[in-house]
């Protein structure tokens, strides 16, 4: 039997809404075997962030070196990375076990304001990491300081797409949940040659928390399993809506999406199908 396995290098998020939880709860509702490598622990909820304490360097990559010299993974993602020292090592362990199915969440801002990376990380991850990326999955105002360049529109986020494929990266999704003044939510997947626009509708909710991991878990979960990224890309955007959809109104704030609602929608069209037939 032949198990998929993917790898989360990240911040833990003690509201179990974003970071590390996020990313094994995603890889378990898309039947992938999940691993971590923690980078942080940040103390939050759905209000805020009340502290970040970073791991050391050396405790993160000896997490990653337990994976690599046993385990083994068919796909890495990686999160908030907090900072240079990090983000160095991190691309030099995943070319030392030549990882290639490398997604990259540019965490930078948790939902509630509070910084996740350091300025100066910003430079490494772009000099560093990109270059391995198979995917790379920013929101707008990541593509902002990713680029350099204003993001508001559809033509802003293709721009941005093709500038940060320029930097090495295979495969961009510049997600739109930011663009405002729109009923619909248009993420774009750009190879290098031709974009694919991946269409919702908008769901009105404060309860977003995690979708940026979530998101980029499930992309990263069906590369494991051998998908190719546009359909790794579809799955991940039907997973995030469907999670988001299905609120389950945690907490005062932003509260965490719906990671089993996927699997939830998918049991019951089989039931619909299967009743259907009966009759």
């Amino acid at each position: 039997m032949t198990i998929a396995r993917a790898l989360t290098i990240a911040g833990s998020d003690s509201g179990g809404g974003a970071g590390i939880q996020a990313d094994l709860k995603t890889f378990q509702e898309l039947h992938v075997f999940g691993m971590s490598a923690i980078t942080a622990v940040t103390a939050q909820n759905t209000v805020g962030v009340q502290g970040i304490y970073p791991l050391s360097v050396e405790a993160v990559l000896q997490q990653i070196d337990s994976i690599g010299l046993d385990l083994g993974t068919d796909a890495v993602k990686t999160g908030m990375l907090f900072s240079p020292e990090i983000i160095y090592g991190v691309a030099a362990k995943i070319r030392e076990y030549a990882w290639t199915n490398l997604v990259v969440d540019p965490v930078m801002i948790a939902k509630g304001g509070s910084k996740l990376l350091q300025d100066e990380a910003v430079a490494a991850m772009k000099n560093e990491l990109f270059p391995q990326a198979l995917v790379v999955t920013p929101n707008m105002p990541e593509a902002e300081v990713l680029t350099g360049m204003t993001v508001r529109t559809l033509d802003d986020r293709k721009e941005a797409a093709k500038r940060l494929v320029d930097l090495g990266v295979k495969h961009v999704v510049m997600k739109g949940g930011h663009e405002e003044g729109t009923s619909q939510i248009v993420d774009l997947l750009y190879d290098g040659s031709a974009f694919v626009e991946f269409p919702s509708h908008k769901v009105l909710t404060r309860h977003t928390h995690g979708t940026g991991c979530t998101f980029a878990a499930s992309i990263t979960a069906e590369v494991a399993k051998g998908s190719s990224v546009i359909d790794a890309v579809a799955i991940a955007k039907n997973f995030i809506h469907a999670a988001i959809e299905d609120s389950l109104e945690l907490g005062a704030g932003h509260g965490p999406t719906n990671h089993w609602a996927y699997r939830q929608r998918l049991n019951a069209s089989a039931e619909s199908r299967k009743k259907g037939r009966l009759e």
